[in-house]
């Protein structure tokens, strides 16, 4: 099949898809839509429009992913019925909804909260007036409109049964008909798409250029061990400058003013605590007692732990440990990028540029409360050792694509997914390397690759998957609420960019810098035709992947992604998508630095010149210091109390609720002293028995939380006295379920009598 003829039938096939989409045109599904700011559906619309879906996501959308705190939205027109019957319909919804079906009353349920609630109508066939109305008051919002006809299965309202008028059964057909054509054109589409990207002949002919076996002309360049020792230098010194003043008090400054930078300290302490004690019971971590598999409510960070262990078992604390390893995951992560950079350029300025991109730039250095964001060191040595096994096949690479994706995803979930798509995006990228005969030789070793990855990362998915089969998973309404804008891209914390103004107010910070974007289309300058190099095409691809499916649910295609690949129902933020752009710049940048500095290799004054001005550029661009640090003292004394050593379970008091749970962040950091199991707990999810215990203890010390406190087996309560009211604080000496132990600064210790 030549190029031309390959061409026709997918010109004809998109032909027929876009002469449907505008037959689709004449025949509008969906409910008329009004948005009001409030609750009450009062005043002038702040936005009409046509919905076909119903659902927290669709109106996130509708109010641009930034929703007022209160807002009311109400659809109205026709629903068709193509059978009669006896229609249960339910309304799933946070805070409160309502339907009328011909102006009756079906669900009618303004109460606050989430709940489902639900009403059934006898129905004819043919047209009826509907009215749905929803309001949120604050807070998290959801909804989903759901029937059924007799005794079937509820599911969503399709777009076909609505319609801003009245329609007859010939026109729901036609529209039907439409849909199902439309689908298979683009199937179609697709299809023939792919086959003209993936024809054989065409790669074959492209393996004939770049050589048979290992291209020639694109060997890896080695590099010295002493320039990699003092580049791994170099970075450890810029760790220290980004995150300056940390360097200077490691165990005292802290970023403890965040929750989940305590939650990470947690972590760690909980791993080198556990691994050497019960490493079969790793994920059953003492918070939320007494839920099991509680460390998988959050980021595993084995790895991060790993190394923290032998600092924590020569008794750092976890404020220390976890400032360590932060730094040393900054220094590595530039570290490994420069390395493969140079072996891809042979340009050692080239891959200290890239390195300095990728581990220093506005989206890590706005997440230093995450330990797990700035561990991407195995990435960079994942997609060297991909690249080798696509240019020489060999078992020892495809065994090495396994050991950095496994260590990457001990790291992260969310590296996890990312690292996966990123090799898998970077294969398909590379169709030169395994289309056609290349197949037979590639497909076992990368199917073993694979196989290597699933039974090693068994052990850590197994809790993930207990928990997610229980119900705990994020909603695509969640997803979109933590993805990303389009400004984020322009948003920096850089003091540069504050200082001329260039910088956008996302809420993310995903600017990969001014210098790097100029050195990326640098890689495309000139004559060479950069796109011939794979390692250019694979950071182009999975750049824009990820760019893309940081939008998350806005994207087309992100919602049926998310229902086919259960890995990606892990990702809540998937703004986090987008540090994958940043990766593919800073590959691009130090090709295109590269590229530069061998034009300018006859004036070595210039090129001089220009390496200094882009790294300079490039650090400056990225420059945050000086930081500002919350000084922690330790953990209170009170916490090493001998009469914890050996308590049963602790709970610590007053129990917050749900909304101000990041208060529970300094109480498990307080638990790293003796590690007894905890009711109390902070972390990505929140068990179900969190919010009943509340309820519970919320009156302490009354009868019902002293029953509580004795039920879930705990023997000895913190209690916080400040955060007493002053009933609780006059009832607590008198409680005979109670005996004083000790204090210490406000917080005391009592024994739970039996």
């Amino acid at each position: 099949m030549t190029r031309k003829r390959g061409l026709r039938p997918v010109l004809v096939a998109v032909a027929v898809l876009a002469a449907i989409s505008i037959a689709r045109l004449a025949f509008p599904t969906g409910l008329t839509a009004q948005y009001f700011f409030g609750s009450q559906f009062s005043g002038a619309p702040a936005l009409t429009t046509r919905d076909s879906t119903f659902s927290g996501l669709q109106m996130s959308r509708r109010w641009g992913f930034r929703p007022p705190e209160a807002f009311s939205a109400q659809w109205s027109g026709s629903l068709f019925v193509n059978r009669a019957g006896l229609y249960t319909f339910t309304l799933r919804a946070d805070d409160g909804s309502q339907l009328y079906v011909d102006d009756r009353p079906i669900v009618v349920e303004r109460g606050q909260g989430p709940g489902e609630r639900t009403g059934e109508i006898r129905l004819e066939a043919g047209a009826h007036r509907v009215l749905l109305q929803y309001f949120q008051v604050g807070g998290a919002y959801h909804f989903a409109w759901l029937w059924k006809r007799d005794d079937g299965t509820l599911e969503p309202v399709r777009a076909w049964a609505l319609s801003p008028r009245a329609r007859g059964a010939a026109a729901v057909f036609t529209i039907r008909t439409l849909d199902v054509i439309w689908l298979l054109a683009l199937a179609e589409v697709i299809a023939l798409g792919l086959r003209l990207v993936y024809t054989p002949w065409y790669w074959a002919t492209r393996r004939a250029e770049l050589g048979d076996g290992p291209h020639a002309k694109y060997q890896l360049r080695p590099v010295d061990p002493g320039r990699a020792m003092a580049m791994l230098a170099l970075f450890a010194t810029l760790a220290a400058a980004h995150t300056w003043p940390l360097v200077t008090s490691p165990a005292y400054l802290s970023r403890n003013d965040n929750g989940d930078t305590m939650l990470n300290e947690w972590t760690i302490a909980w791993i080198a605590h556990q691994l050497p004690r019960d490493p079969v019971h790793l994920f059953d971590a003492n918070i939320f007692h007494p839920e099991k598999h509680t460390l998988a409510y959050s980021e595993p960070l084995i790895v991060q732990g790993v190394l923290a262990a032998p600092m924590i078992w020569l008794g750092a604390s976890p404020v220390l440990a976890y400032n360590i390893v932060l730094l040393a995951g900054l220094a590595l992560t530039g570290w490994t990028m420069a390395l493969v950079v140079t072996r891809w350029t042979g340009d050692e300025y080239a891959g200290i540029a890239a390195g300095m991109i990728v581990a220093f730039n506005a989206h890590t250095l706005t997440r230093l409360p995450h330990l797990q964001a700035q561990h991407v060191e195995f990435l960079p040595l994942a997609l060297l050792s991909l690249d080798r096994f696509l240019r020489d096949p060999r078992w020892s690479s495809a065994f090495w694509v396994a050991i950095w994706f496994v260590l990457q995803s001990l790291t992260s979930l969310y590296l996890l997914v990312m690292t996966g798509i990123v090799l898998v995006v970077a294969t398909l990228a590379r169709p030169e390397a395994w289309l056609g005969p290349p197949f037979r030789t590639l497909a076992p070793k990368l199917a073993a690759v694979a196989a290597v990855a699933v039974v090693a990362l068994t052990p850590m998915l197994i809790p993930y998957w207990q928990l997610h089969a229980s119900g705990f998973e994020r909603s695509l309404d969640e997803v979109a609420y933590f993805s990303a804008q389009a400004r984020d891209y322009w948003t920096t914390p850089s003091r540069l960019h504050g200082w001329l103004g260039t910088s956008a107010r996302g809420v993310n910070s995903l600017f990969p810098g001014a210098a790097a974007l100029v050195l990326a289309v640098l890689a495309f300058s000139g004559r060479e035709a950069k796109l011939r190099d794979p390692r250019v095409r694979v950071a182009i691809a999975f750049g824009i992947v990820g760019v893309a499916l940081s939008f998350g649910p806005i994207v087309p295609g992100y919602p049926f992604l998310y229902t086919i690949f259960p890995p990606l129902q892990v990702v809540r933020a998937a703004s986090r998508f987008g540090y994958l752009g940043i990766v593919a710049v800073a590959i691009l940048a130090g090709f295109g630095l590269a590229t530069l500095r061998r034009r300018l290799r006859e004036r070595r004054g210039l090129q001089r010149v220009t390496t200094i001005a882009f790294t300079v550029l490039i650090v400056l661009e990225s420059a945050v210091a000086p930081i500002l640090y919350e000084p922690f003292s330790g953990i209170p004394p009170v916490y090493d109390a001998n009469a914890l050593e050996s308590a049963g379970a602790v709970a610590e008091l007053p129990f917050p609720p749900v909304d101000v749970i990041s208060r529970n962040a300094s109480y498990i950091l307080g638990s790293t002293r003796t590690f007894r199991p905890l009711v109390n707990g902070y972390s990505g999810f929140i068990p179900p028995s969190y919010y009943a215990n509340h309820v519970r203890l919320a009156g302490f010390p009354d009868a019902q939380a002293m029953d509580a406190l004795r039920s879930l087996g705990v023997t000895h309560v913190i209690v916080h006295l400040p955060g007493l009211t002053p009933d609780q604080a006059s009832a607590l000496p008198l409680t005979s379920g109670l005996q004083h132990l000790e204090s210490d600064g406000g917080i005391a210790i009592y024994r739970v009598l039996p």
